[in-house]
């Protein structure tokens, strides 16, 4: 029965009708008859809520209630009480769970995808690339938490050689996910299942755009593991996860923007919360002049466009160098006067999904235009609600407000650069440092190094987000903390450090009874061992 609610669009919820309730959010109606209400599990009917739509319709998806205080309060005691028994599974444990909800994410795919496009408006294709995505995460997750958190040795030193040391890292406890909209799968998963392997609880409030989703994503963990709460959904808009920030978690993960990541950090200065944040980018792209053009242009329009441009890692400037501009931008045109959205399924993408975010694009077309920017692809009408026709941008100024803000939409200005330095120069001339890319042979590896971004692919855009083994984060505007990997894995952690005396010793130093000649031999050892300088090396 839980699918009945995605398939129920605009269903009314009558007084009399009889409920089943689904994943402890909301209900589906089975028969009855009566006046507009809405039911909730454990809780009093609430008449405020709210609806999702599709963006790029309009129908409504779903109907949800509108978590205030006392309902996140109460998920995250839940929560808190089922993580004892999650922890106490052990990896072992965990790790069958989380391949069990694997297993049935992926058998319920088909389902997922169709509901992503509904709610989101984002092609069916790109919805299964979301999902392709997270499955691979969430197999690396379950099956390296104990290599990588598991209790390990830890070298002695000659003063404290009769210690045994050792480090383990511990859950934190109940760990509070704020989830965007554009990627309403991969990216809130990218912290949940790195978190609940590491042996949390999690308390998981979606976007306000796509809570359907995150209501999916935790009902099929029910059907997949049993009905303990150890990952629930809370569902609102900000209000919600203002209050998800002071209902006492022990972490937040927060995937948005830079003003509403200083939101999310300053409600949880309140209780000295720790927390992650990811918030957003302006990706550059480097295109040296040993470059593959065909597969650099290729990459530069994907990864600037796909999704709409809606992607935190969205290539959203280009810089070539003087030797190979004009054949790069030749090649980008082309392809680009190709790509088209639209709601029928050979689009290319789709829709804007926040509707505000119109105003933001055509913003930023409207002060490159007028500081004498020129569109060899769209143009200043490039903005037909609610899509967004392909646009890239030549002579753009470098104090243009779409070469310094977040665009979040399918607009790639391309920058002309002396050479591969000036190039990376002005790429880290922007706040922003979440990802970038490098088309190059000789010099790839040296520019990747040099460009200020927490990561980088070469010949390729987007890669590192699709690999487990590796830390998803940025610096500067783009945030701090990382997710994914070992790192996050480690995230979601506290480490404990062990001693453990494994014999006395007749003269330590931890006692105030030490005979007088112990710390002047411990001295001179010290000025033996560790007083020489290292040689300079031979020239």
């Amino acid at each position: 029965m839980r699918a009945a609610l995605y398939e129920f669009v605009g269903a009314n919820f009558q007084l009399g009708d009889r409920f089943e309730t689904i994943g402890r959010r909301v209900a589906t109606v089975l028969a009855g008859k009566g006046r507009l209400m809405a039911m909730t599990q454990d809780r009093p009917t609430r008449a405020r809520g709210f609806d999702s739509t599709s963006p790029a319709t309009g129908e409504v998806v779903g109907s949800f209630p509108l978590d205030g205080p006392e309902q996140v309060a109460a998920a995250v005691a839940r929560a808190r009480e089922a993580q004892r028994g999650w922890a106490e599974l052990g990896f072992d444990g965990r790790r069958r769970a989380l391949q069990a909800y694997k297993a049935l994410l992926v058998r319920r795919t088909d389902e997922l995808v169709a509901l992503v496009h509904r709610e989101n408006g984002k092609p069916h294709d790109d919805a299964l690339i979301e999902v392709v995505l997270i499955v691979q995460h969430l197999d690396w997750a379950a099956r390296n938490a104990a290599r990588v958190l598991g209790r390990r040795r830890a070298p002695s030193t000659l003063l404290l050689a009769n210690h045994a040391a050792s480090v383990e890292y511990q859950p934190l406890g109940v760990v509070g996910v704020i989830g965007p909209w554009n990627y309403p799968v991969f990216t809130p998963l990218g912290s949940v299942v790195y978190a609940l392997a590491a042996g949390n609880a999690v308390v998981f409030k979606p976007s306000e755009l796509t809570p359907a989703v995150g209501c999916f994503l935790a009902d099929t963990f029910v059907d997949a593991v049993g009905d303990q709460p150890v990952f629930q959904v809370v569902t609102g808009d900000g209000s919600t996860g203002h209050a998800l920030c002071l209902a006492g978690v022990d972490k937040v993960a927060f995937t948005g923007s830079p003003a509403t990541g200083r939101k999310v950090m300053a409600a949880c200065a309140e209780r000295l919360t720790p927390v992650v944040l990811e918030l957003g980018g302006k990706d550059a792209m480097v295109v040296d002049a040993d470059a593959d053009l065909d597969a650099a242009a290729e990459q530069a329009l994907w990864g600037g466009m796909a999704n709409a441009g809606q992607t935190c890692l969205a290539v959203e400037r280009v810089y070539v160098v003087d030797q190979v501009y004009d054949r790069f931008l030749a090649k980008l045109v082309e392809r680009a006067a190709r790509v088209r959205p639209g709601p029928d399924p050979g689009a290319d993408f789709g829709p804007i999904t926040l509707p505000r975010q119109l105003e933001t694009i055509q913003r930023h077309l409207d002060d490159a235009l007028a500081r004498g920017a020129r569109a060899l692809v769209g143009g200043r009408d490039a903005v037909r609600p609610p899509y967004v026709e392909p646009v890239v941008l030549v002579d753009v100024p470098a104090d243009a407000l779409v070469l310094r803000e977040e665009t979040f939409g399918p607009v790639l200005p391309v920058v002309r650069a002396r050479d591969a330095g000036h190039a990376v120069a002005l790429a880290n001339a922007n706040p922003y440092g979440l990802g970038a890319a490098v088309f190059a042979s000789r010099r790839a590896e040296p520019i990747a190094r040099a460009l200020r971004s927490g990561m980088a692919s070469i010949n390729s855009v987007l890669t590192y987000a699709g690999m487990p083994s590796l830390p998803y984060g940025g610096v500067g505007e783009s945030g701090f903390g990382s997710i994914h990997g070992p790192d996050g894995l480690r995230e979601f952690t506290r480490p404990k450090a062990i001693t453990r005396q494994r014999f006395p010793l007749p003269l330590g130093m931890q006692s105030f009874d030490r005979p007088s000649f112990v710390l002047p031999a411990v001295r001179q050892a010290m000025k033996l061992r560790h007083g020489r300088a290292p040689r300079r090396p031979r020239r």
